[in-house]
């Protein structure tokens, strides 16, 4: 049997509410707390928070979020989807992260990645010439500090550090992933420093990736690292039917759709795109608890993933409807998940 962890993430996309009116940062915030209450309340594995710098989004700080979860949850682990560690400094998310887990009694977790805006480079002073630099030096030394001994390195784009201890030290270490969207670079990468992969498959077939979990896997092996794990970042919705689901996602994800893509160049998004998308071969995993749990089910065993994190929050999706998804996801899908992979 192949068992696998079912966890969310939500960028703190900011929402309109059961009165159409756009609700404020402060209680989007407020409003992810609770529904990492929930997320614990139904035995899920995991909740994530992501980072942006951009008006459609209200979480810049998730290790602040994160650490108002950890004093109201008891066992689900914490942690980010993406921190954006290019425009970061290694020592103060070490430093972060060690005081989440301290909170949290060892259940914080950290999904580093380069994130899919370029907002906070220019915020913070980085030059997007640098994009490649930038990233591979901060995961070096970050690399060095979660050994939780003293460090020596020397790079081109922060100060060097000789012999520098950071604290505070954690009690059993701190579980850390890579992001990545899809480049064999990025994947021998998280392997070459031991990372966990998570893929974050946000468009087309999950079967497209299988290349790339092989060659993760390949790698690891090549650099004499221990196994890895595999896990799956992928946008969806649960309601009590797929038409309900259907209904209540589509206008959140259009609306989110056509906002980034006007910046991007993407062509409207539409209905036609959208019923591919939560289709077998789309990237979507929304509809009744049962096909949510196929369709990640098949995933799993395509892919064999160790995890899987919902998007749960997508666009202008009500707090009141994420709560219903989240209490559905773990009380319905997440058993229905488990007896699939078990009768396969």
């Amino acid at each position: 049997m192949h068992e696998v962890d079912l966890g969310l993430d939500t960028f703190g996309d900011v929402t309109i509410g059961e009165d159409g009116e756009r609700v404020s940062d402060a209680q989007t915030i407020r409003d992810i707390v609770e529904q990492a209450v929930v997320a614990d309340q139904v035995g899920l594995s995991f909740f994530g928070v992501g980072e942006h710098h951009r008006h459609e989004f209200a979480v810049s700080s998730p290790e602040l979020v994160l650490a108002a979860a950890a004093a109201r949850t008891d066992s689900i682990h914490l942690g980010t989807a993406v921190t954006v560690l290019s425009s970061d400094d290694p020592v103060r998310v070490y430093e972060r992260f060690a005081t989440l887990d301290a909170l949290s009694h060892g259940r914080a977790e950290v999904i580093l990645g380069r994130g899919s805006f370029i907002e906070s480079f220019p915020l913070f002073g980085y030059d997007l010439k640098d994009y490649e630099v930038l990233f591979e030096e901060r995961l070096d030394l970050f690399s060095q500090l979660l050994r939780e001994q003293p460090v020596t390195w020397q790079g081109t784009t922060r100060a060097a550090l000789a012999g520098a201890d950071v604290y505070p030290k954690t009690e059993h270490g701190i579980t850390a992933w890579v992001g990545v969207g899809g480049s064999p670079e990025s994947v021998v990468r998280t392997a070459r420093y031991g990372y966990g992969l998570m893929l974050a498959i946000i468009g087309g077939a999950a079967s497209r990736f299988r290349p790339y979990v092989d060659l993760y896997h390949r790698s690891l092996d090549s650099f004499g690292r221990d196994p890895g794990l595999v896990g799956i970042h992928s946008p969806g919705h649960v309601a009590d039917t797929d038409e309900q689901a259907w209904e209540e996602l589509y206008p959140a994800m259009e609306a989110n759709r056509n906002a980034i893509g006007a910046e991007r160049g993407w062509p409207p998004y539409s209905r036609l795109q959208f019923q591919h998308d939560v289709g077998p071969e789309g990237a979507v995993y929304a509809g009744s608890p049962e096909t949510v749990a196929r369709k990640i089910a098949a995933t799993v065993q395509t892919l064999g993933a160790d995890r899987f994190d919902l998007k749960y929050a997508n666009g202008t999706l009500s707090h009141g409807r994420m709560l219903r998804s989240i209490e559905l996801y773990g009380t319905k899908v997440a058993p229905m998940v488990g007896e699939l992979l078990a009768a396969s």
